[in-house]
């Protein structure tokens, strides 16, 4: 198994694509253009995980996981504006926005973690310095 499939962030951020796509297709006959924004806002947040995760460096890896974080706040966006033009139920995009809201904390979570790592590995190593 690839090592990003087990990271708990791209779990759900996959699980809330299938669940976009799930809703699309009502939205796609009749307002195509912002289907197509959903999905792709929507698949960008695991795709870019998956991406960053096998960089080279802890700084690549939070750039993607900011960019993850900036299609999640996209699809939330996309999500509120398909409720508000009545294309999405109210339901629906409660449930939608809370685990877009999720994986944006967890994304945030992750990228502070990833990108304090350097630091660690520096002062654990200052600390083996003879």
């Amino acid at each position: 198994m690839n090592a990003y499939k087990r990271l708990s962030v791209w779990r759900k951020g996959h699980e809330l694509t299938l669940r976009v796509y799930a809703v699309n297709g009502p939205i796609r006959s009749v307002h195509p253009p912002l289907a197509s924004q959903l999905l792709r806002s929507a698949q960008s947040i695991p795709a870019n995980i998956a991406e960053g995760s096998d960089r080279s460096s802890a700084a690549q890896f939070a750039n993607f996981l900011q960019i993850a974080i900036g299609s999640a706040r996209e699809l939330d966006y996309f999500l509120g504006l398909a409720k508000d033009l009545h294309l999405l139920d109210a339901k629906e995009h409660a449930i939608l926005e809370a685990r877009t809201d999720e994986v944006i904390r967890m994304l945030v979570g992750l990228r502070s973690r990833v990108k304090k790592a350097p630091a660690r590995l520096t002062e654990s190593r200052a600390k083996l310095a003879p």
